[in-house]
């Protein structure tokens, strides 16, 4: 059965940032994840997780000023200073909260720019040795160019490739079922090829992103997927709730801790 975690970024904004913890265990979550944990103190976070038992599933490496429409470095040939320095900073949280996997995001870039590629291929390279010191897997997630246009890395397959030919065995695709059937479609089959080296999931219906129980998406097939493929990992709730957070999980009492 999949292990879900809320995506506090999303999710539960009824409440504080911190009160979110409380309120997605007190929902029968027992992971959370969330886009960035920079704005609270690392020992905050990793205080609400213990008190509530939650595990910390996943979050980002900060993506550059994100206020003024960064996202991420990776493929920026002239940020490699910056990259750096966040990576360190992403792992100061991720050991103070207990977070094996970090999301590297990788910019505002063509795709087909060879400067892009050189840059992005040595960005993640350096941060999967960093966080393989740590014992920390890097995923990297294609973003649809709807959601994103201009996204460097919109593309799951081309994704696929350049993960499986860098050959590091701590980089690891982060496979959001929301984008890939916004880019590509065909998402069982996709699942089907591509779960040996997905290292997280996440959700949303499409195309209106909400709760992952209706719209073109079938999903208590693809969570029965998931099982027959035997997924060890978590599933991430990316979905921004159509009205209050508690009155959409409907979907998800099957699944809660009880």
């Amino acid at each position: 059965m999949p292990v879900f975690a809320a995506n506090l970024t999303m999710m539960f904004n009824e409440w504080s940032f911190l009160d979110r913890f409380d309120a997605a265990a007190d929902a029968g979550f027992s992971a959370v994840e969330y886009l960035f944990p920079y704005g609270e103190k690392s020992e905050a976070i990793a205080d609400r997780l213990t008190r509530n038992g939650l595990t910390q599933a996943l979050f980002n490496l900060p993506p550059g000023d994100w206020q003024a429409g960064e996202r991420g470095m990776a493929a920026l040939a002239l940020r490699f200073d910056d990259l750096a320095a966040s990576i360190a900073k992403g792992l100061d949280y991720a050991q103070a909260v207990g977070a094996k996997r970090l999301h590297l995001m990788a910019g505002l870039a063509d795709p087909n720019d060879p400067v892009a590629q050189k840059a992005y291929h040595r960005s993640v390279v350096y941060a999967a040795e960093k966080l393989s010191e740590c014992g920390i897997a890097l995923l990297l997630e294609p973003i649809n160019p709807r959601n994103m246009p201009g996204y460097f890395l919109n593309n799951v397959d081309r994704a696929a490739d350049f993960i499986q030919g860098l050959g590091l065995s701590n980089v690891k695709l982060q496979f959001d079922i929301y984008h890939c059937q916004i880019i590509h479609g065909d998402v069982a089959t996709r699942l089907r090829q591509l779960i040996p080296m997905t290292g997280h999931v996440q959700i949303a219906s499409v195309p209106s992103r909400h709760e992952p129980d209706g719209e073109e998406l079938n999903y208590p097939y693809l969570f029965n997927l998931l099982d027959e493929l035997d997924y060890q990992g978590f599933v991430g709730c990316e979905y921004i709730p159509s009205g209050h957070t508690l009155d959409g999980l409907g979907w998800f009492k099957p699944f809660a801790r009880r």
